[in-house]
């Protein structure tokens, strides 16, 4: 018994000095050299959050919006799941892409109105949109990102649909 407890006393020793050495270093200590900022992103998400309250659209009023001049319908997902399906219409730059030059390539007009859907938006959860944690879902971080490089006109799809309903105009890949 004894034996035990000192065991553990040596694994919780462990877990704690392994927090002390772990615990983040306050920004004036960062070690980025200023190329990563997660106070500045969290400053942006609050921003953003309440911004895209009013930036949901159901899917009658995202098909409406589609057709009217000056919108893009963007697909932030990978190259792959977009060649193996989308939404018609859409363009694709992967998230991971997201550039200030490339986003200007993609999107000519920062006052284009952007419309954005991810695989959260629909119930299939077959792949090319295998659900993802709601959370982290897609859209999420498109919206930031869009928003942070200066294209504030986006809307999202709030509504989860099926890619088989013809209304969704879904195009299959290969």
């Amino acid at each position: 018994m004894k034996r035990i407890a000192m065991l553990s006393f040596a694994v919780l020793s462990a877990g704690f000095m392994t927090f002390a050495i772990a615990a983040p270093k306050p920004a004036s200590q960062a070690t980025t050299g200023g190329q990563v900022d997660f106070a500045g992103f969290n400053n942006l998400s609050q921003e953003v959050y309440a911004y895209r309250q009013n930036r949901l659209v159901n899917f009658a009023q995202f098909q409406a919006m589609a057709r009217e001049p000056n919108t893009i319908i963007l697909d932030a997902r990978s190259a792959a799941a977009y060649a193996q399906g989308h939404i018609a219409g859409a363009i694709n730059l992967s998230l991971t892409d997201f550039t200030a030059p490339a986003l200007a390539a993609s999107i000519k007009n920062p006052n284009t109105r952007i419309l954005i859907y991810c695989n959260n938006n629909f119930e299939n959860n077959a792949p090319p949109v295998v659900l993802k944690s709601v959370q982290l879902a897609l859209n999420i971080q498109t919206f930031i990102n869009l928003y942070g490089y200066g294209y504030k006109n986006v809307y999202e799809l709030g509504d989860v649909v099926n890619f088989n309903d013809p209304k969704v105009r879904w195009v299959r890949g290969s």
